[in-house]
């Protein structure tokens, strides 16, 4: 019987710090996730005090980042005081097993201080190891320091500012005891200046000496004997420690208070910032607005100047700048940039540059490459917390760019499968349109070949005819395959003119006369003078199709009319017939290419449906429209319009608005 265990599968937590053997501990879980075969996260726990680390701790730390990242991990930043219980917490979440820290972060325990990291960490995850990474330099204890700004003008700055709530908390005091308040009132005056000290200055040391101060002052001032630092009271020098414990752990919390807020304000800026970007990619229409929209995001985000090169066809193209706010874009050389950009997309990694050069990083969507965008390194380069969300708003930017893709790709397929369609119809409507006419052309020829003599002249010319009437539809079959062949192409060009439509009209109806010998054909114009801007020709053979539409699909005898009058500053076209009109069904689509409908033709040489799709696409390019509807009693008018010269037009306007010339 076999039995199968189901095994977790690893995962390394590397704890970063700035800590000088901080390297070993990466370099180590890392031996370890090869070990395992298994994932591997580096994590920084950044605390409101890091912000005022020295620059050698902060840059160091972003070493530490980089080789995790060179390594394989992937590094992630939690923020918070609490580090032992955002470890844990993340830890679980993220299904770590096993937690790699060193010694310094081990210490010994202190009287009356915390218990070790490792102790906190094994009560807050009790199921997750915990590795412990020896190191004889971590015995030189690596005690975090603070580096917040300390030049004479903010260190004036800050001691003016305590020296003005002090004195305005004595002040206030000595009217208070003017007025007979209890010396509880005023050690709370004195506590608040205090809480206010420590949050309009930049370090808890002036909230302490603040403290110390308050204490002195109250003695000094406001206690029996006054002006002495004596008391004659056995409990006050329990009030003196109360009151300084009281303020300075006030004043504490209050300034913590305030740096978690300013990193609260700053972490809730970046998650807007990638909120936004989400919202503005999704709306953005085309690759340019997708490149801008990421482009000024991650200005927005880190505040730096970017470069942003678009791959095409395996090669960079022209950079793409955007300055950081209120300052010029940086100089470079754009080709030696290309270079750093191709090299940093060849390694597949941020790859920073000399100095004054950007840090690339890849625009990719799995094996897609779409470009590389640059970051300006400046004296501070972005650190992995930075790199983390620049990476998320450079994803969000190539998935939009593979979305804009594979649109692009999805209209090309339908533009390609609409024309192999428009081929399958060609080729079907030819096949068996073109049959008939061939056939009939065929076997009267060659019944004039070998037995012409045999046969009359009234015989002969009937074989002529024939012969010429399908010749000529041949011919207009081929004039409206080659118009739709350049409206596809668009190569539909107009060479309007200003015309009389009564002329186009007649014209029109000339050419169709001798075709239309057993139809009555008429022409009514309501007004005399209508001048379009048109196409003469392209007009004309739309109003050409239109009748012989009309006589193809009605019985002899039928009437067909012609109607021209003015609607605003529109000349309006109606070509009506009396026969049996057109079914509904086929109103919406008599329009379309190769559509002919149910109809059937008496000499059975049917049309291939492009005479009414050629109508509309040359009405459209006028600037008109065209329908049909229904004729009562029955038949069927077909209606277009055409925009009137813009002289006669706004003569029109006038004359519907009641305005009379001399």
């Amino acid at each position: 019987m076999a039995i199968t265990q189901n095994k977790r599968r690893e995962h390394i937590l590397a704890c970063l710090s700035p800590a000088p053997s901080n390297e070993r501990i990466v370099r180590t879980a890392a031996r370890m996730a090869a070990a395992f075969d298994c994932p591997m996260t580096a994590l920084f726990v950044r605390t409101p005090d890091f912000d005022a680390a020295p620059p050698e701790d902060q840059q160091r730390l972003r070493a530490n980042q980089q080789l995790a990242l060179e390594l394989g991990a992937a590094v992630e930043t939690t923020y918070g005081d609490d580090v032992p219980s955002l470890i844990a917490e993340y830890a679980r979440l993220s299904g770590v097993t096993k937690i790699v820290l060193g010694r310094s972060a081990a210490a010994r325990r202190r009287p009356f201080g915390k218990p070790p990291l490792t102790e906190l960490l094994l009560a807050y995850a009790p199921d997750i190891d915990i590795h412990i990474i020896p190191d004889t330099r971590a015995r030189a204890s690596y005690r975090p320091r603070s580096a917040r700004e300390t030049s004479p003008r903010s260190l004036l700055l800050n001691i003016a500012k305590s020296t003005a709530i002090l004195a305005g908390a004595t002040a206030l005091c000595a009217l208070s005891d003017r007025l007979g308040f209890s010396d509880a009132n005023l050690i709370m005056v004195y506590i608040l200046g205090v809480v206010l000290t420590s949050v309009v200055t930049t370090h808890r040391v002036y909230a302490l000496a603040s403290a110390v101060i308050s204490v002195i002052a109250f003695n000094f001032l406001f206690t029996t004997p006054r002006f002495s630092f004596s008391a004659y009271e056995t409990g006050y020098p329990v009030t003196f420690i109360v009151m300084f414990l009281t303020a300075y752990i006030t004043a504490t919390l209050a300034m913590r208070y305030k740096e978690q807020a300013s990193q609260s304000a700053r972490i809730a800026h970046r998650t807007r910032v990638l909120f936004d970007t989400d919202q503005l990619l999704s709306k953005a229409a085309g690759r340019d607005e997708i490149l801008h929209a990421a482009g000024n995001q991650v200005v927005k985000l880190l505040g730096r100047a970017a470069l942003v090169f678009v791959s095409e066809n395996s090669e960079l193209t022209d950079a793409l700048p955007f300055a950081a706010p209120d300052q010029p874009m940086p100089a470079y050389d754009e080709a030696a940039e290309r270079a750093h950009a191709a090299a940093a997309l060849a390694q597949s990694k941020p790859d920073a540059q000399a100095a004054g050069a950007f840090l690339y990083f890849p625009i990719r969507m799995g094996e897609h490459v779409y470009g590389a965008a640059g970051i300006e390194p400046g004296g501070n380069p972005p650190d992995a917390a930075e790199q983390s969300m620049l990476r998320s708003v450079l994803a969000a930017c190539a998935l939009a760019l593979e979305n804009e893709h594979n649109d692009r790709a999805k209209k090309a397929a339908a533009v390609l499968a609409e024309s192999e369609q428009l081929r399958a119809n060609l080729l079907r409507s030819i096949s068996h349109d073109l049959r008939t006419p061939l056939t009939t052309i065929a076997g009267n020829a060659s019944s004039l070949l070998s037995s012409g003599d045999s046969f009359d002249a009234a015989t002969r010319r009937q074989l002529y005819s024939d012969i010429y009437e399908d010749s000529m539809w041949l011919v207009g079959l081929v004039e409206n395959l080659l118009s739709a062949t350049r409206i596809e192409e668009g190569r539909l060009t107009l060479r309007t003119s200003i015309e009389l439509l009564g002329d186009i009209a007649e014209e029109a109806v000339a050419h169709i006369v001798p075709k239309a010998k057993d139809h009555k054909l008429s022409i009514v114009q309501e007004d005399e003078l209508l001048l379009v801007r048109a196409d003469a020709h392209l007009i004309t053979q739309v109003i050409v199709n239109l009748i012989e539409n009309a006589v193809k699909y009605t019985p002899p005898g039928s009437s067909v009319r012609v109607l021209l009058k003015c609607e605003g500053a529109d000349a309006v076209v109606e070509v009506s017939d009396d026969g049996p009109g057109i079914p509904d069904a086929d109103k919406a689509r008599i329009f379309e290419k190769f559509y002919t409908g149910a109809h059937s033709v008496a000499d059975n040489s049917r049309s291939m449906g492009l005479g009414l799709y050629l109508c509309k696409a040359i009405v459209k390019a006028h600037g008109g429209e065209i329908t049909v509807h229904d004729n009562a009693p029955h038949g069927a008018i077909f209606r277009f319009t055409l925009p009137l010269d813009a002289a006669l037009a706004g003569a029109a306007l006038s004359a519907e608005g009641g305005l009379t010339r001399e």
